[in-house]
């Protein structure tokens, strides 16, 4: 960097740490301001000029360009800043502020390409109204944890985008606790919502930043059921927020206890220069260490009192609260140890109506939940949980987790009890993080036959364990694929390019069971098969290199993403043994993680060195504990319900540098009993389940007239469940909603609950069937062309019209498996169809391509044939279907519904009328019956599920924009909330 270039570079730092946390300004008299005091080469290079000439001769990742990139992208994120009305994240949001800072048109296209606006989605939140208190001014008072926090965050390398989306993020959750110096006490109670290992942690520990800076003088962090996630938990807070003049409080390093930490001894710690107190902020004392929960005080007590520099007045006024040092404790979820903090919190004398308390419960949907039956004796960890809450006023909840089903099924009428009444956020999926849907093909358009480990994920990623596999066949591949990819690693980190970067941890998992006999026997099966392996001798190469060729190289030659890649399983030879070396040079290939000190063969410690091992563990190893460097998985536990499931993926997470080596070797088709389960379709329902979870919050949280249209409260029914075996949660927790009517205008819906008797398949086919009759004689092509994705989708449909009348009479009529499922779909049908809001609906009953008599069936007494479509039910023969609809549908009857715009098709065009919707038929035959056509194409109509799905006009939606109606049914028959007239909340 040149002398001149150096200069600029402080120039622009002053101006832009001028600028941070106030609006944009103008830049040019901000350069002038800020030269002045500097020197004639920064006062030279001190106008619009000399930075538009700086900004042509620089790429992406300049100093100059990043320090911008750093304050646009805050400005990008910035929510509801005041100097502008516009959306975050937009192109006119970056309108404002080039304007604010009057940018001549050049410099604002340059910034442009070096710095696009960032349009990720943000977080989705449900909540009533609240009283605003978290301002600008309010955060700009004694601000010391939250800064260092962010800028701790951009040392370790986090892009800009990223810190600006949590600061963002954690606003919106800090915001809706209650005021900690409101004398008026007000308890809220919320809960986010991440991703299985996708950075949850960063989001509670930036909000208890905030929060402390606020003047939350009591934080309890509530750290999973087991020693280790505490442990974990306590280190990465300690590292990351308490820092390390709060741990040492004046002691050695060297008694620290993380002085064996090797992130302790590199100066990993975030440190402030001296204790915060000293500076002018506050101390924060942990009343938890890394390897100590926590215990009863005793006469130690003292350590809990709050000190108040003005005796006379309540601890929350400012005048006290922010001379008062804050208090720290990472607890298990254990009712012994929560019942000595209950008891030791009774004896202080501060009142305890005074402290402004912050629970952060990390995985909420695990032990925290109320299990007991309405009326019975809470459940151990809730009973505690609530204790807490009623001894201390001003406590805050928030609770955390990935898989929120249980969480949302509270009884919300329990006042005592931990129901997000206040808020639910849904944090957006993060950059770079590999989650359920990249291991499955949820919205291929892809012909199975023409997947490949290009286009699909799971032919890349996912590998089969069949059935019988009694000579470990699947086993061994899996564990040389784990040697191959440690390989690969070592290769990346010699000859790779800059970025392919370094692997401290390199691990596989083997998860079979909970039990630790199971364990015990697995052990010696793995340590066996690894001793037997030669991976240093001819028949372990020759083994490799067949899964080199056949499958590494394939995959990683189209999905490396830059990262080096050998052209040759010889190539990669020399790193083998090294390989193999770090995993089990020392005879121990394998750590046990279950609890059996007899059988423990090493520590999971991933803070205190690299480990490339094979864990083989249980339900330590199944929920928020993060396996590092976890490149090779092989899963076969089961589990009854989603959330269960899930969280057990412990192949999540972010992946960076070897993204294209992971594989997941999965349990398929297996008896178990007398049902067939298949755990890569239960993955695949429950990842289906949470992103329709997901949307449907995305699809509430809009504001009608400046009001939610839905309260946490109303949240239960959205949960959809997509395998009937597989439950979201535990039954005893959904009792509680009831799903009244869904306004669906321009969307796709789909029923799936198609009864199975005989009886009720005859009497459904009866009432379409006059309906077939009636469509036109030939098939028609019909298309729509999507131009943001380049392709165009076409198929053949019989057609026809119905009146609204007619279709209501029809779908009235119907017989359900499951009686619950269609009629909220049916109030809306019969609500748009009595306000005049759809006058009729196209039919649309689609023909296969192929003419061969094969795919087709003779119906009725006309005798006209129509193509029929295989599907089954789930593979646990439970009574919904999967998917029914084929996607190259969709785009047509979106059209014809008016949900999309013109795409020039003639014969779509057509059709499209307003006030219309659409029906699309599928005539079904399931595979058990497909043997039951006879030679003249016909079948018997109690053998035959007559499918639908619809789109309803994309006009057809209420005045004021709501779209749902409610039912929420509570425990306590006094404390019912009735919204089923949702338009006066």
């Amino acid at each position: 960097m040149t002398d001149i270039e150096s200069v600029r570079l402080s120039l622009h730092s002053a101006v832009l740490s001028d600028l941070d946390g106030s609006r944009p300004k103008n830049l040019a008299r901000a350069l002038v301001y800020q030269a002045e005091d500097m020197s004639p080469e920064a006062e030279a290079c001190a106008d619009e000029a000399d930075f538009q000439g700086s900004l042509k001769e620089a790429h992406s990742t300049h100093q100059l360009v990043e320090l911008w990139r750093r304050q646009l992208t805050r400005w990008d994120y910035a929510d509801k800043p005041g100097w502008t009305d516009t959306p975050p994240r937009t192109d006119e949001r970056r309108a404002d502020v080039y304007r604010l800072l009057k940018l001549e048109e050049a410099t604002r296209i340059l910034l442009d390409g070096l710095i696009p606006v960032s349009k990720a989605a943000g977080s989705v939140v449900i909540s009533p109204e609240h009283k605003p208190w978290y301002t600008p001014q309010s955060q700009l008072s004694r601000p010391h944890y939250w800064p260092a926090y962010r800028r701790l965050l951009a040392d370790k390398g986090w892009p800009a985008d990223a810190v600006a989306a949590l600061d963002v993020a954690t606003d919106q959750v800090v915001e809706r606790l209650a005021d900690p110096t409101d004398p008026e006490v007000y308890q809220s109670k919320g809960l986010v919502v991440g991703y299985v290992q996708s950075g949850k942690t960063a989001n509670f520990t930036g909000v208890m930043a905030k929060a402390v800076d606020a003047g939350y003088r009591l934080i309890i962090v509530l750290g999973g059921t087991l020693n280790m996630l505490r442990a974990q938990t306590q280190r990465r807070l300690d590292m990351e927020l308490v820092g390390r003049e709060n741990i040492l409080r004046g002691a050695d390093a060297a008694e620290s206890d993380y002085a064996d930490d090797p992130a302790w001894i590199s100066d990993g710690f975030v440190t402030f220069g001296s204790l915060p107190s000293a500076l002018g902020a506050f101390d924060i004392v942990r009343m938890t260490t890394r390897n100590d929960d926590y215990k009863s005080l005793l006469q130690g007590i003292t350590a809990l009192e709050f000190e108040k520099r003005e005796p006379a007045l309540p601890l929350y006024d400012q005048q006290n609260l922010h001379r008062s040092s804050a208090r720290l404790m990472v607890v298990k979820k254990n009712k012994t140890v929560l019942s000595k903090l209950v008891k030791d919190l009774g004896k202080i004398k501060t009142p305890l109506a005074e402290i402004p308390v912050l629970i952060i419960d990390d995985e909420s949907d695990e032990a925290s939940v109320n299990t007991a039956k309405p009326d019975a004796q809470r459940s151990a960890i809730n009973e505690q949980i609530s204790k807490l809450l009623n001894m201390l006023p001003r406590a805050q909840y928030v609770g955390y987790t990935a898989t929120p089903f249980a969480n949302v099924f509270v009884d919300p009428s329990d006042t005592e009890d931990i129901f997000p009444k206040d808020f639910l956020i849904s944090l957006p999926r993060p950059a770079g993080y590999m989650g359920a849907r990249d291991f499955h093909d949820l919205d291929s358009e892809i012909e199975e036959s023409e997947r490949t480990f290009a286009n699909s994920n799971e032919k890349a990623h996912v590998r089969d364990i069949v059935d019988d596999d009694e000579d470990d066949t699947c086993l061994q591949q899996a564990m040389d694929m784990f040697v191959l990819t440690a390989a690969m690693k070592l290769y990346r980190e010699d000859v790779g390019a800059l970025g392919d970067g370094y692997f401290e941890h390199h691990t596989m998992l083997i998860h079979e069971s909970v039990r630790t006999g199971v364990h015990r026997e697995l052990h010696d099966r793995v340590l066996s098969l690894w001793s037997d392996a030669g991976y240093i001798g001819p028949r372990g190469h020759t083994r490799l290199r067949k899964l080199f060729e056949n499958d590494v190289a394939p995959v990683s030659s189209v999905r490396a993403d830059g990262h080096v890649v050998p052209a040759s399983y010889d190539e990669l030879m020399p790193y083998v043994g090294p390989a193999s070396m770090r995993i089990g040079g020392d005879d121990r290939p394998i750590i046990v993680v279950n609890g059996d000190q007899d059988l423990e063969t090493g520590e999971a410690d991933f803070d205190k060195r690299p480990i490339w091992k094979i864990l083989i563990g249980g339900q330590k190893l199944a929920r928020g504990f993060t396996v590092e460097g976890l490149t090779v998985s092989y899963f076969r536990r089961r589990a009854g319900n989603a959330s269960t499931l899930m969280q057990m993926g412990r192949w999540f997470g972010f992946r960076k540098g070897y993204r294209d080596l992971v594989r997941l070797y999965l349990g398929r088709k297996e008896t178990v009993g007398r049902k067939e389960m298949d755990l890569y379709e239960s993955f695949q329902a429950i990842c289906l389940d949470e992103e329709a979870f997901r949307s449907e919050l995305h699809r509430y949280s809009v504001m009608v007239d400046g009001r939610p249209q839905i309260t946490p409260a109303q949240i239960p029914p959205l949960v959809s469940q997509h395998m009937p075996s597989l439950r979201p949660t535990s039954p005893n927790k959904m009792y509680n909603a009831r799903l009244e009517l869904v306004r669906s205008a321009g969307r796709w819906e789909e029923p799936t609950a198609y009864p199975q008797k005989g009886e009720d398949l005859r009497h459904n086919t009866g009432l379409w069937l006059p309906i077939l009759e009636s469509l036109g004689p030939q098939a028609e092509t019909f298309g729509h062309h999507f131009p943001e994705q380049g392709v165009t989708h076409r198929f053949r449909a019989l057609h026809g019209t119905l009146s609204a009348v007619e279709l209501l009479d029809t779908l009235r009529g119907l017989r359900w498996e499951v009686p619950d499922q269609f009629p909220p779909h049916l109030r809306y049908i019969s609500e748009i169809t009595e306000s005049g809001k759809v006058s009729d609906w196209v039919v649309l009953a689609p023909q296969h391509a192929s003419t061969t008599e094969a795919k087709t069936v003779v119906l009725g007494s006309a005798g006209r044939s129509y193509s029929w479509f295989s599907r089954d039910r789930r593979a646990d023969r439970g009574p919904l279907f999967g998917a029914i609809s084929d996607r190259k549908h969709r785009g047509v009857a979106h059209r014809i519904a008016g949900a999309l715009e013109s795409a020039g098709d003639a014969a779509t065009e057509r059709l499209v009328k307003e006030r219309r919707g659409v029906v699309v038929l599928y005539p079904i035959i399931q595979s058990t019956h497909q043997g039951s056509i006879g030679a003249d194409r016909r079948i018997d109509s109690d053998k035959i599920v007559m499918a639908f799905t619809f789109v309803a006009p994309a006009s057809a939606h209420s005045a004021n924009g709501q779209v749902v109606q409610f039912t929420t049914i509570s425990s306590k028959p006094s404390a019912i909330i009735d919204v089923t007239e949702i338009d006066n909340l």
